[in-house]
């Protein structure tokens, strides 16, 4: 009998022994092509689904390399309906082939009659259809982005191969030394998730997601991209705070002029060669019943690069933008593919597949990100605040275990034993962040702090004036505190998978030392529960997370 840690399920689930000696290969295998799914101590779980099987075949993995790996972890004889689903959703990306035929049409070229005529008699799909030739579909260019996104939920995955206009060129140099005189050149990995994405500047590459943790420099290597593509360029970010870093980050490491590079938010609006903005500066409108005209600036310039960063955060109207500039080269930068909305989907179709990614603690143990040491906290109610608990409903109830006030007495001891670091104490709710701030006399952060204050206090921060920082989840995204290695999480967003890896990313910059990740849960609550969704994704990178009580 084969003695390998995995048990795969005829429903399409793998199930993993954690304590077996091949579990750390065979966890980085199934990260390729599978989704994980629940993580107790001993047996993780995993699926495969369509979607994570069109990622595999989009980054190239082989269909066959799949399969003998199965084979060589495999404990028991793999299910035959298993490998049979496996080969026909892996091949499903490939089926259709979106082509330029002419100035006016596009030709989706499709594998076989038989699903060709699916598709032409689909009620969702033939609006789109203006000829049929019996092997390939016409339709105009302008439909582009709509086809696709209306064929891959009907379970229709296309290959676009129609190319990408080159935009206005500009052409951007890195530096070989920063401007502090620092030396500076992309690390292997930055490189080939470089190539991954431009792929030669052919019709299969273009488009698509790097996935890598926070404090890798994802940044960087949407300047290596940038560098590579050398054309008018528009970066969509979080925040005011993450337009100011991309900036600084292009004036320190590439040769381009300040006046070249321009800054579109709620303060300034320079619309450059090189543009910077936000989300919601995309989306603002001035109420329901006005459109969102910034979403125009989409067509201002005659751009070579759209830059996504933390592409997971995408909203929905900036989606329904992108599904008209599918001719422009698309970059998705984030730590993670997982959505709390489900649009995974819609990611893989209007932005492009995953184009590279690497586990957490391959960086780790190359030494590019921080070692991070993993602790849940789980504290009792005090006895005025069980019995609230208990005859609160359900929404009511998570913010009274997340607003234990047990927990200020937790931070006091934490901080005390993290004298010597540089400690964030972030959280949900502004009134138990407010009251910890004049409990502990620390400074607070929130979305209300205004740009120059918060500003200021970042700098205090970095240099060691204020070594601890609370904030509220306005730091949850696209803040550069490299010197940050604890972090204390005292309550958050139910069960947000994005925002556990985003909030451990705040510590992840290489550093000498080791890094500390401490989150506060009320015992026995459904915040116990939620905690335990939040921490999936980690566990699936590998982060084990120590258990203690706080009596």
């Amino acid at each position: 009998m084969a003695t390998g840690p995995l048990i795969v399920q005829s429903d399409h689930q793998l199930l993993l022994e954690t304590e077996h000696p091949d579990y750390t290969e065979c966890r980085d295998f199934l990260g390729l092509f599978a989704e994980l799914v629940k993580s107790p101590e001993f047996i993780h779980t995993y699926r495969v689904t369509p979607l994570s099987l069109w990622n595999a075949a989009a980054l190239e993995l082989a269909l066959e390399d799949i399969e003998s790996g199965l084979q060589h972890f495999a404990k028991y004889p793999l299910p035959d309906n298993v490998l049979s689903d496996i080969a026909d959703w892996y091949v499903g990306y490939g089926k259709l082939k979106l082509y330029p035929h002419s100035d006016k049409y596009l030709r989706l070229e499709v594998a076989n009659k038989s699903l060709l005529e699916r598709l032409r008699h689909d009620d969702t799909l033939k609006h789109f259809w203006l000829k049929n030739d019996g092997q390939s579909l016409l339709l105009g260019t302008n439909e582009r982005g709509n086809v696709k996104q209306a064929l891959i939920k009907a379970g229709y995955p296309v290959k676009d191969l129609c190319g990408y206009v080159s935009g206005t060129k500009l052409e951007i140099i890195l530096r070989e030394k920063d401007s502090d005189g620092i030396q500076f050149a992309l690390r292997d990995y930055q490189l080939d998730a470089v190539g991954a994405f431009y792929h030669g500047g052919g019709v299969t590459g273009g488009a698509g997601i790097i996935v890598l943790p926070c404090g890798s420099g994802k940044t960087i290597i949407g300047l290596g991209a940038m560098a590579t593509v050398s054309s008018y360029t528009l970066i969509i970010t979080t925040n005011n705070v993450s337009v100011h870093q991309w900036r600084t980050e292009l004036l320190n490491k590439t040769h381009l002029d300040a006046e070249l590079i321009g800054e579109y938010t709620g303060l300034e609006k320079h619309i450059c060669p090189v543009t910077i903005t936000t989300y919601q500066m995309l989306t603002y409108r001035k109420s329901k019943k006005h459109s969102m005209e910034n979403l125009a600036l989409f067509n201002k310039h005659n751009w070579g690069l759209i830059i996504y960063d933390e592409v997971h955060l995408l909203p929905a109207p900036v989606f329904r933008a992108t599904t008209g500039i599918q001719a422009r080269r698309r970059l998705g930068l984030t730590a993670t593919l997982v959505r709390e909305d489900g649009k995974e989907e819609d990611v893989f179709a209007l932005i492009g597949p995953k184009r590279y990614d690497v586990p957490w603690k391959t960086l780790e143990s190359r030494g590019y990100i921080a070692q991070a040491f993993c602790t849940e906290y789980r504290l009792a109610l005090p006895a005025e605040e069980e019995l609230a608990y208990a005859h609160a409903h359900k929404r009511q109830k998570f913010r009274i275990a997340s607003e234990n006030s047990r927990k200020i007495e937790l931070v006091e001891e934490l901080l005390e034993e993290h004298v010597q670091d540089h400690v964030l104490v972030i959280g949900q709710y502004i009134k138990q962040l407010e009251i910890i701030a004049k409990h502990l006399k620390l400074p607070l952060i929130t979305g209300k702090t205004k740009h120059q204050e918060r500003e200021k206090l970042y700098q205090a921060f970095k240099t060691g004036e204020e070594p601890v920082l609370l904030v509220s989840k306005v730091a949850n995204f696209a803040v550069d505190l490299p010197d940050a290695n604890v972090l204390i999480q005292i309550s958050g967003t139910f069960g947000s998978r994005q925002e556990e890896a985003q909030r451990l990313g705040r510590i992840l910059r290489p550093k000498k030392h080791s890094s500390f990740f401490y989150t506060l849960v009320s015992k026995n609550t459904n915040e116990q529960s939620f905690s335990l969704n939040r921490q999936l994704f980690l566990v699936e990178q590998g982060y084990k997370y120590h258990i203690d009580y706080f009596d």
